[in-house]
């Protein structure tokens, strides 16, 4: 495939998928199973870190209101009831470490799943499960607003998500939604503090992937030496950008649309489509 219709396809595929609670870490595997790439020089892989940064950064573009709102009432909160540990910045920084903290210690753990189809099948389907099963049960939430948050939720909500580090096709997104559902947030609360926890986790996350990656490709480790030419910038800046808009539009659909309807139907497409890669697994697809 042309490189550059190839940065379109995989920076759409990441734009609609990375807060989404379906799994982008699946979905661009399996973009590259079924089509038959190979994307694991240098350059690719540093692709796929970059075009994972250019959708993060669609966060803080349509969350900017709301963040300059909460570094202007840190840490005492509007309503001046707030300290360090119960704001929602201090919220979110808490649950980061959470999560960071043991998905470091499990970095060993996390590698050999990272292109593991099949555990990306499970994690697909037991997750859509939970999801499906959170979602109609926890329909009474007490927690409105991500600025009613207490410190345990938060805690919760960031022991939860290891799992999405350790078993790749859990997703960031699913993982916090459904622990935040679970301890009695509402579910536009819940999609709003997970991504709030995605910006500071994926920056880290993905820029030590990226260090790693540019370390590596001048070491004994066997990927090529990584050169940029005009033609790789090209198709890197072409795969950010795609997946930067996609991002931007999905982030702002997605919090009205669950406003209204809820998570169902996410949890429907990951059994759905754990089920169809069980088959292509069991047919050859590796």
């Amino acid at each position: 495939m042309n490189d550059f219709l190839l940065s379109i396809l995989l920076g759409i595929v990441e734009g609609l998928t990375e807060f989404l609670p379906v799994s982008s870490t699946a979905h661009l595997r399996i973009v590259e199973a079924l089509l038959r790439l190979d994307l694991h020089d240098a350059y690719w892989k540093m692709y796929t870190i970059v075009i994972q940064l250019g959708a993060i950064l669609a966060l803080p573009v349509y969350f900017w209101n709301r963040i300059l709102k909460f570094l202007s009432t840190f840490p005492r909160g509007e309503s001046g009831n707030r300290n360090f540990f119960t704001h929602p910045l201090g919220l979110t920084l808490i649950a980061f470490v959470i999560t960071a903290v043991p998905s470091f210690l499990l970095k060993k753990q996390i590698g050999q799943n990272l292109e593991n189809l099949w555990v990306m099948a499970w994690a697909l389907f037991i997750g859509g499960i939970i999801m499906w099963l959170v979602d109609a049960l926890c329909r009474s939430p007490r927690t409105l607003r991500m600025e009613e948050m207490s410190l345990p939720q938060a805690a919760w909500i960031g022991f939860v998500q290891i799992a999405s580090a350790v078993f790749p096709g859990t997703s960031r997104s699913m993982s916090t939604i459904a622990a935040g559902q679970s301890v009695g947030l509402s579910r536009s609360a819940a999609l709003e503090f997970s991504f709030f926890l995605s910006m500071p986790t994926m920056v880290v996350a993905t820029a030590y992937d990226l260090l790693k990656t540019l370390r590596h490709s001048n070491d004994e480790t066997g990927l090529a030496t990584l050169v940029m030419t005009g033609h790789n910038w090209v198709v890197l800046i072409i795969g950010a950008v795609v997946s930067f808009v996609v991002a931007l539009g999905v982030v702002a659909w997605f919090m009205n649309w669950v406003r209204a309807r809820g998570f169902m139907p996410f949890a429907l497409y990951r059994i759905v489509l754990a089920v169809i890669l069980f088959a292509l697994l069991m047919r050859g697809l590796s």
